[in-house]
């Protein structure tokens, strides 16, 4: 019974730390976000479906970040089923290079869905980084390919992403 109540309480402090640690990130978020929607400020933009967002400084549009972000949660899943795909095929496809850039590209896509869902500030540089493993990892599977469509399946969907997350980078605009 104690080590229930150890756990209960453990998890109350890490939700509670959560909570406020997400509170204290509001606080700090660029004008544009917590301006009512009533009355459009410099720097605010509809999109298609009519919500408002920030375009100046680098910020991207919500629907934009929603997309990107499915595409790299697309790619993670793509990546993932490729690797298990391609350690069963064996040979070079299941090298350890190619298997580590496949596992990079993965984990790096998810966590980049999860940064531009949250709306986080640092989306822009992990976007960066992920088009760039994400170009990797496409070129890469074009090497091994041959006739093997879930390779060129993975490859099509990193080039996708890639160009999604380059969007949502921090040289977009230029």
């Amino acid at each position: 019974m104690p080590a229930i109540n150890t756990l209960s309480r453990r998890t109350l402090l890490s939700t509670a730390a959560s909570l406020a640690a997400t509170g204290a990130s509001f606080m700090l978020l660029p004008k544009g976000y917590a301006e009512s929607p009533r009355a459009p400020e410099h720097g605010m933009r509809h999109s298609e479906s009519g919500a408002q967002s920030v375009v100046q400084g680098g910020h991207h549009s919500d629907d934009d970040m929603k997309k990107c972000a499915q595409l790299c949660q697309d790619c993670h899943a793509m990546c993932t089923e490729t690797i298990r795909h391609c350690l069963k095929i064996g040979g070079r496809h299941a090298a350890a290079e190619h298997i580590g850039l496949l596992m990079d590209c993965a984990q790096l896509c998810e966590t980049t869905a999860q940064y531009l869902l949250r709306g986080s500030s640092l989306h822009e540089r992990i976007c960066a980084l992920c088009a760039d493993v994400c170009r990797q990892c496409a070129e890469n599977c074009v090497q091994l390919t041959g006739d093997d469509q879930i390779v060129k399946q993975c490859a099509e969907l990193c080039r996708r992403c890639a160009g999604s997350c380059e969007r949502m980078g921090p040289n977009a605009g230029e």
